[in-house]
């Protein structure tokens, strides 16, 4: 579907990629590998056609359409959510008006047996058959399941783009091309202003996408989840895996164990090569084998080893200050923003040493009661720090809050203390500073080096309570398990705000979700909590009535009554099922006969006595009305099928 052909990029002398050639193939899921730097978005530019590499090809079949999502992106849209993302059915919005426009001619003719007017039959008829494939007049339903599942509510489709930060805009910008449909999505970090919730709903869409996937993500469970195949960068190559990123790792490993014994074996060659030249370059007789070795070396293919470094560089942050056993308590805590409500009448108690994580749905108040436990906004009620608490704050915006006078290793070097200050430059090339770019003042730092630095420099300081706002968002992977590592082994207590499943698996004990202006507690790793919610959404619904009405379950004994309902439910949704099928064949059968029917009439239209004929043209039109309006039913039936399959499949 899509080729890349001896493919090369050069910039100013560096070369990032020499003859990199692969296939992107119809339904593949492939998640992009390989160290910052190594060109993992410059490929995902290449492949969208916004970058040109320095040479090689780039080809795709006839009519393959591209969604591309870039990690940064200028917002220029001034609408409400619902009309930005509505312009991703241009084509269809311009089919209706064409379309529109053609019945409007044809009512007005009575030349029905001319050339041009038959021409105007059969346009309507492409023209409508094309509308019906892209979905018709149904598209506003998929607008909205498609904006609900990336985290909108109902009252934000009429609010203006302007009014939502850049996070909430890339949503819109991301659900336009989900909405698209196109034949491949190249996504560059999509997972970095999702939520839990979103990014499950963002998932199940791509797992179950019949089109291909090229991703770059630097959210190990969100990689795993999605992609079958993995294409590694490294040291301008690539190396082509058919499996998802947990396989890679460890197929990767298998590959640099052969690689090394290849390295160290051709060094032994080369080592003894150049003691032979050494030792007999001067003695006649052996004039002709030490040339003869000298070509051998000129020939020879070296062997080169990524500097990864595999070495494990582990940080620790100091030692935390004696604190009391209560770390902060809430009691009675409510926030609103004007008349907008986000949180009311919360309590809770944080204990020393708990590590927890605070989840739920942008909007819903996890970045507010950070920000209050830090006193940085208004509220009612109290919230407490326990005895000598000393906090450690990394906030969203905590990159503004850098000195941009100094350079990155001053930065480091002003809050270093002890042992560490020997090993500073290791830990700033852990977070990807290194060589000149320690040098490099703070204020030409892009956001992204920022936010690392402002992590590093965190890690360094001697506090109790760690608060961490979204911490992962500009890190890869490698710099995730550093400050995981780290995280893990603090002593004090911590708070997470994160969407992170894979960095908060280990590292909480317990969740806090916000719902519904609440915070409600849930002991246990997040996987934990993961489950359990799923656990919770399907009992909610094991106790709905076919008419959406809850009922109270008896009270029958514990596991039996579960099983019961389980059972009941099983078969409930089997039904459902069943039924789903039905229509769906139903419809299917009805826009086939419709369908002969219409190209039937097309044959009949060629006869000039028929095209003349009003009545005979009037049936042609209905017919085509009647397979619209079957095609949107089929499409509602389908959805209810799909829907209904679900839920069966998360039940087995």
């Amino acid at each position: 579907m899509v080729s890349v052909n001896q493919l090369s990029v050069e910039f100013g002398g560096f070369t990032l990629f020499k003859d990199v050639s692969f296939l992107v193939n119809p339904k593949d899921k492939i998640g992009l590998a390989g160290k910052n730097g190594a060109g993992k978005s410059t490929l995902l530019k290449i492949l969208a056609g916004v970058q040109t590499p320095t040479s090689g090809t780039l080809s795709c079949a006839k009519d393959v359409k591209i969604g591309y999502l870039p990690q940064h992106m200028k917002h220029d849209d001034t609408g409400t959510v619902w009309d930005e993302v509505e312009k991703a059915f241009g084509e269809l919005k311009t089919l209706e008006k064409e379309i529109d426009y053609l019945n409007e001619q044809l009512g007005k003719r009575t030349d029905y047996e001319s050339q041009s007017y038959l021409d105007l039959i059969h346009q309507v008829s492409d023209k409508s058959e094309r509308l019906n494939m892209l979905g018709g007049a149904n598209y506003a339903s998929g607008i909205e399941v498609t904006l609900k599942g990336l985290g909108f509510e109902r009252d934000d489709f009429t609010r203006l783009t302007s009014e939502f930060s850049g996070g909430w805009r890339m949503r819109i910008q991301l659900a336009k091309i989900l909405l698209q449909k196109p034949d491949v999505f190249l996504l560059d970090e999509p997972t970095n202003h999702l939520d839990i919730e979103s990014i499950q709903w963002f998932e199940e869409f791509l797992k179950n996408y019949s089109g291909a996937v090229v991703l770059v993500s630097h959210d190990r469970a969100f990689l795993d989840n999605i992609t079958k195949r993995t294409i590694e960068i490294q040291m301008g190559k690539i190396y082509d895996y058919k499996a998802s990123y947990t396989r890679y790792l460890e197929l990767r490993e298998e590959r640099k164990e052969q690689q090394m014994a290849a390295y160290r074996n051709q060094q032994k060659l080369i080592e003894d090569t150049e003691k032979f030249i050494e030792r007999f370059r001067y003695q006649a007789t052996k004039a002709v084998q030490v040339q003869s070795r000298i070509k051998q070396l000129e020939k020879l293919d070296r062997i080169e080893v990524d500097e990864f470094d595999k070495s494990a560089l582990r940080i620790k942050f100091p030692p935390a200050p004696h604190a009391g056993s209560i770390t902060l308590e809430g009691k009675h805590v409510s926030k609103s923003y004007g008349e907008h409500e986000v949180l009311s009448d919360v309590d809770f108690t944080i204990e020393r040493g708990e590590k927890v994580a605070f989840i739920g749905r942008n909007g819903e108040g996890k970045t507010t009661m950070a920000r209050m436990i830090m006193n940085e906004i208004s509220f009612t009620g109290s919230i407490k720090l326990g005895h000598q608490v000393k906090i450690g704050y990394f906030a969203q915006n905590q990159a503004d809050l850098l000195d941009e006078s100094v350079s990155v290793l001053e930065t480091i070097d002003r809050v270093a203390v002890g042992d560490v200050r020997l090993k500073i430059r290791d830990l700033l090339g852990a977070f990807m500073f290194s060589g000149e770019a320690v040098d490099k003042k703070v204020s030409v730092l892009s956001g992204g080096e920022r936010t690392r630095l402002a992590m590093v420099k965190l890690l360094l300081e001697p506090v109790n309570l760690l608060i961490l706002d979204e911490p992962t968002n500009h890190l890869d992977i490698r710099s995730k398990e550093l400050l995981k590592q780290a995280v893990k082994d603090f002593e004090g207590t911590v708070v997470v705000v994160s969407h992170d499943r894979e960095f908060l698996d280990g590292l909480v004990d317990k969740v806090y979700e916000f719902r519904h202006k609440k915070m409600k507690e849930h002991l246990g790793g997040i996987y934990e909590f993961l489950e359990r919610k799923k656990m919770e959404s399907l009992k909610e619904m094991e106790l709905q009535k076919p008419n959406g009405k809850a009922v109270k379950a008896k009270d029958n004994g514990g596991e039996n009554q579960g099983a019961k309902l389980s059972y009941e439910q099983r078969k409930e949704i089997s039904r459902r099922v069943k039924k789903a099928q039905q229509q769906v064949e139903k419809c299917e059968k009805k826009i086939a006969q419709l369908e002969e029917n219409i190209v039937e009439l097309d044959r009949l239209m060629q006869i000039p006595q028929n095209a003349s004929d009003p009545e005979f043209v009037r049936k042609y039109q209905e017919l085509n009305v009647l397979l619209e309006k079957e095609m949107e039913q089929w499409e509602t039936c389908q959805q209810e099928l799909d829907e209904a399959e679900l839920e069966k499949r998360k039940l087995d």
